[in-house]
């Protein structure tokens, strides 16, 4: 009788977990696949992939993986509690390939993988030569302005320093051409002191 009861559990769980792997199973497969997964802004180091959803599938995030060609190592990037369908791929080497999946993400589960996308971030040399020499780019803007703001400040400041020394220089013209005058002033008001009755050196005469 035990061993009846006990075989009955067993089965009971065995047919439990049939059930939630199950669930699972068909939760993922109700969830499909992203769509339209793009490379954009490919730079030397650094790229964003774009994708679209069925509308409908309930995404409540997604999960990227990136794999350089030929190699098994992986980057596994995941995000929920967004809706976001872009993700930027930074630290990348430059004049490499790699190869991306996207898959969504659900409260069942995850969505098989999409199609693989193979993108090259181009060589460094490459990127400059197809830079426009008209176009500039915001960080080059910034620069520019700051270049701009210290050439001003110290434009300021040297015509300030002139300005300084050009009334130093002329109150010190004023205080120049006033000492003759101090000086003949002061030679006259001790002439007019010193003017004694007997000149120093003379005989002094004695009473009889």
């Amino acid at each position: 009788m035990a061993t009846r009861g006990l075989s009955a559990a067993v089965l009971l769980l065995l047919l439990l977990g049939f059930f939630l792997s199950a669930s699972s199973v068909k939760a993922d497969a109700l969830l499909s696949a992203p769509l339209n997964v793009t490379i954009r802004e490919l730079e030397v180091n650094s790229a964003v992939v774009t994708w679209e959803i069925l509308e409908g599938d309930p995404v409540i995030g997604f999960a990227i993986t990136q794999q350089k060609k030929d190699v098994r190592m992986l980057r596994f990037i995941q995000e929920v509690n967004t809706t976001t369908r872009s993700c930027a791929l930074w630290d990348l080497d430059e004049d490499t390939e790699y190869i991306v999946h996207v898959q969504s993400i659900s409260m069942g589960g995850s969505s098989p993988p999409s199609q693989p996308v193979l993108f090259r971030t181009p060589k460094e040399s490459e990127k400059m030569a197809s830079k426009s020499p008209d176009e500039v780019t915001m960080e080059e803007y910034g620069q520019a302005q700051l270049r701009a703001g210290e050439l001003i400040i110290i434009v300021v400041v040297l015509v300030m320093w002139a300005g300084v020394i050009a009334l130093f220089c002329r109150q010190y013209d004023i205080i120049k051409d006033n000492e003759p005058n101090n000086n003949k002033d002061k030679a006259k008001n001790s002439s007019e002191c010193s003017t004694p009755e007997h000149p120093q050196g003379g005989l002094l005469r004695s009473n009889v």
